[in-house]
């Protein structure tokens, strides 16, 4: 038995998020079209710049903005790239803060999958529902996943 597409993008989540550089919440951000991979992105600072990790946390305000969110990240590298976010997916490892569902919408995204609660914003959740953005929590057995790791070994 294999895994079903959400498990196999939200895992893939899960993985990128064991290269992000924030010390506060490790995320990973997947974005998905027609079932293939288009980006991925994990939390961490600017290239070049010094990382959470190495320099600690820059707080202002109760945030850390050295950080660039998983999202965005994900996002940008569409742009970059000149790759079209219109009618995609993204699977991330908790559900995006407020700025994060902003950006995801204006970039034409039309569904969310996550796999973790987290401090699930008020507006956030009000601007998806204006806007017909799907979003759904999905549940990720991590169990079952490195399962699949352990015949590899």
């Amino acid at each position: 038995m294999r895994i079903d597409w959400h498990e196999y993008f939200l895992a893939q989540s899960h993985l990128l998020r064991l290269r992000s550089t924030c010390e506060r919440l490790k995320v990973g951000a997947t974005i998905v079209k027609d079932n293939r991979v288009i980006a991925g992105g994990y939390n961490g600072s600017v290239s070049g710049e010094d990382h959470c990790i190495d320099a600690g946390c820059y707080i202002e305000g109760g945030h850390c903005i050295r950080t660039i969110h998983a999202e965005i990240n994900a996002i940008l590298q569409c742009s970059k790239f000149g790759v079209s976010t219109e009618g995609a997916s993204i699977y991330v490892t908790h559900f995006p803060c407020v700025h994060c569902t902003k950006s995801i919408i204006q970039a034409g995204i039309k569904n969310i999958y996550y796999a973790e609660d987290y401090k699930n914003h008020p507006y956030a959740l009000e601007l998806l529902d204006k806007t017909g953005v799907e979003y759904h929590r999905i549940h990720l057995d991590k169990q079952k996943i490195a399962r699949y790791f352990e015949t590899f070994s």
